[in-house]
C-alpha cells in the first residue's frame, strides 16, 4: 500500500493548481482560431448575418463549422458565406470563405477562407477521449448582441453515447433523414456544460492541452429556444474529432 506523505499531497495540489494555471493560456489560443461564422451581402442590415462558430485548422485557412450554420440557399440568394475574423490591432474583419466539404450526417462543414492564415488548432487523437475528461468549449453563444467576444465554458465529458434518429413519419423522412438511417447509429459525447445555440460549430477541446476532441453541434433545450439563455438545461452535445479527420481526408 502507498504511502501518503505531506510531500506528496504537496506535489499532486501543486500539479493540480498549475493545470489549472493554464487555462488562461489555452483560452488565449483558442481566441485567435475561433471565429463568428455566418453569411455576407453588402445590401443587407446588418451585413454579416451570424449563424454560429467555427474553428480553424490545418493550414490556418480552413475552417471547421457544422453543417447546419451554413445554409445551402445563401448563394442563391445573392449571400457569401463568411466569418468575422480577428484584426491586427483590435477587432474584427470580414473574411469571404468558400465551402470545400459537408458532411450532413455528421454535421460537419469545412470552409476555406480568403486572407492569411488563422491560427490553427491541433486535433487530437480520437482514441485519447475518455469519460471523465476535462473539457472547455469555446464559441460565440449569444452572436452580435454585445459584441464579438468569444466565450469558454469548462465542464466535463460526461458520457460517450450512441445517437440515432428517431422513427420518423414517413411523409416526413428526408434525403439526408433517409441517410442517416441507413448508416446506423454514431457515437457523440454529452457534456455537462452550458452552452447556448451560438455556440454551434465551436471547438470541444481537452483542457489539459488545448487540442480538439470534438464540435459542439446541439444543446439540450427545454421549451422553446429563446428560453435557452434563461433557463438552459446545461446538457450539450458534440460530434467526435474523428469524424472532422475523415472530412479532411476526403478527397
Amino acid at each position: 500500500m502507498a504511502r501518503w506523505t505531506r510531500r506528496s499531497f504537496t506535489a499532486t495540489v501543486l500539479l493540480a493548481a498549475a493545470a489549472r494555471a493554464d487555462v488562461p493560456a489555452l483560452i488565449d489560443r483558442l481566441r485567435g482560431a475561433v471565429v463568428p461564422v455566418g453569411t455576407f451581402n453588402a445590401l443587407d442590415n446588418p451585413r454579416f448575418a451570424f449563424r454560429g462558430s467555427g474553428f480553424a485548422v490545418d493550414d490556418g485557412r480552413l475552417l471547421v463549422t457544422n453543417s447546419h450554420v451554413v445554409p445551402e440557399d445563401a448563394p442563391a440568394s445573392g449571400r457569401q458565406y463568411a466569418v468575422l475574423a480577428p484584426r491586427a490591432g483590435g477587432g474584427r474583419e470580414v473574411r469571404i470563405a468558400t465551402l470545400q466539404r459537408l458532411d450532413r450526417t455528421h454535421d460537419l462543414a469545412l470552409l476555406q477562407v480568403d486572407g492569411p492564415p488563422l491560427p490553427a488548432l491541433e486535433l487530437a487523437a480520437p482514441g485519447s477521449v475518455r469519460e471523465g475528461l476535462d473539457v472547455l468549449l469555446a464559441g460565440f453563444p449569444i452572436g452580435g448582441v454585445l459584441g464579438y467576444s468569444m466565450v469558454t465554458h469548462r465542464g466535463m465529458l460526461s458520457s460517450i453515447t450512441s445517437i440515432a434518429l428517431p422513427s420518423p413519419n414517413a411523409h416526413q423522412l428526408s434525403e439526408r433523414a433517409l441517410k442517416q438511417l441507413r448508416d446506423g447509429p454514431f457515437e457523440v459525447y454529452q457534456l455537462d456544460a452550458t452552452a447556448y445555440p451560438g455556440n454551434s460549430g465551436g471547438p470541444l477541446v481537452d483542457a489539459r492541452d488545448g487540442k480538439v476532441i470534438g464540435v459542439v453541434n446541439m444543446v439540450l433545450v427545454r421549451g422553446t429556444r429563446e428560453s435557452a439563455l434563461s433557463n438552459p438545461t446545461g446538457i450539450t452535445y458534440a460530434i467526435p474529432v474523428r469524424f472532422v479527420r475523415e472530412l479532411l481526408e476526403r478527397q
